[in-house]
């Protein structure tokens, strides 16, 4: 929570470095194409429109509308019933496990056709895309970019080191397999079981992980918070309705709460863009249009901070926990350790490749 509000703070003071968006001559009246984007919008206010996300109709509603925020909520009421069943809710915690692993198996085996799509959706972009908005658009594509880097590298990487001394470049390149994962299906969600099993090789104990990694998932956004106040202000700045200091904290307070669970399905992050500007400035709402182009360009950006913010929450509880072993951590991070490919979805105990049991 604190980080993605720093991250939304950062957000926009870079929008607001870049300054005012040039050649665009863009209208209110020519970007109504946008108001499609916000029918995920809550129409009723924010507060009406968070608990409506959070609040299920029915304990499956959440799973069956893609609803994260609903379905994290069902899954915190029924661990806490499971919890105060005591030894007769062991039973529903196995099964709970099996279906985990079933679930992470599919899901392993689907993603390897995710670049296919991606190639195709690219493709059809930057064949709609006019050239009049590519040079405006391109400025805030690479300032995403290095803003990203710069969150990961000098906010993600020195927190790490004074409170762990864990070298972000080290970890870096521990997950380097799962950042090209990432950057090739646009999502985060493509490595939650690789980042599982790489934090508990990594010596955070399973309780911790499997508690950090699927809260972070919904709660710590990073790179989806840095996303919104930096399109935001590109919007304004695009339709020549700058937005003022006071309402750039007002959006700021309203996208700490919109950004929560908009990892969890693809494109939300676009509709939480479009709440927040229908909350305080209806006007804008048509120019989400406008950054929706580039949207998948940013998802990468996006996606990897994401991740690499989730990473770095996990070791960092571990630690004021107590519950990372240090040693190994040492021994993984320098090669003496490494990770087996071939046993990363809970088969601790199996031998690596190639390696008969005894």
């Amino acid at each position: 929570m604190v980080m993605s509000t720093a991250a939304l703070g950062i957000g926009l003071f870079v929008g607001n470095l870049i300054g005012t968006v040039r050649g665009l001559h863009l209208s209110v009246e020519s970007m109504g194409s946008g108001v499609e984007v916000a029918d995920a919008a809550p129409p009723s206010g924010w507060m009406h429109g968070l608990l409506d996300q959070v609040i299920p109709t029915s304990l499956l509603s959440g799973l069956t509308n893609g609803n994260v925020l609903q379905a994290l909520f069902v899954a915190l009421l029924v661990g806490f019933a499971v919890q105060g069943m005591g030894a007769a809710g062991e039973p529903i915690l196995r099964s709970v496990e099996y279906l985990q692993k079933l679930v992470f198996k599919v899901l392993g085996m689907l993603l390897w056709l995710a670049p296919i799509g991606a190639f195709g959706w690219i493709a059809s972009i930057i064949g709609a895309t006019g050239w009049g908005a590519v040079a405006n658009l391109l400025i805030l594509l690479v300032d995403f970019y290095l803003t990203c880097a710069v969150f990961v590298f000098g906010v993600l990487g020195v927190l790490l080191y004074l409170v762990s001394g864990v070298s972000i470049f080290r970890l870096v390149r521990y997950l380097a397999r799962e950042y090209l994962l990432i950057f090739a299906t646009s999502s985060s969600e493509a490595v939650l079981p690789r980042l599982v099993a790489k934090m508990k090789h990594l010596g955070v104990e399973p309780a911790t992980v499997g508690v950090v990694v699927p809260v972070g998932y919904s709660f710590n956004l990073d790179g989806t918070a840095l996303y919104l106040t930096m399109a935001s202000l590109f919007i304004a700045d695009a339709l020549g309705r700058p937005l003022a200091w006071g309402e750039q904290i007002s959006l700021l307070v309203f996208m700490i709460f919109a950004s929560k669970g908009a990892a969890g399905v693809s494109g939300a992050g676009l509709a939480a863009l479009a709440s927040g500007l229908q909350a305080y400035r209806p006007e804008l709402l048509g120019g989400v249009a406008l950054v929706a182009g580039t949207d998948t360009f940013m998802k990468e950006a996006r996606s990897l901070t994401n991740f690499s913010g989730n990473a770095v929450a996990t070791i960092l509880v571990g630690w004021w926990t107590k519950t990372i072993d240090r040693s190994k951590v040492d021994a993984v991070l320098h090669g003496r350790d490494p990770f087996d490919e071939w046993t990363m979805i809970d088969r601790d105990d199996a031998p690596p490749r190639g390696v008969a049991e005894s």
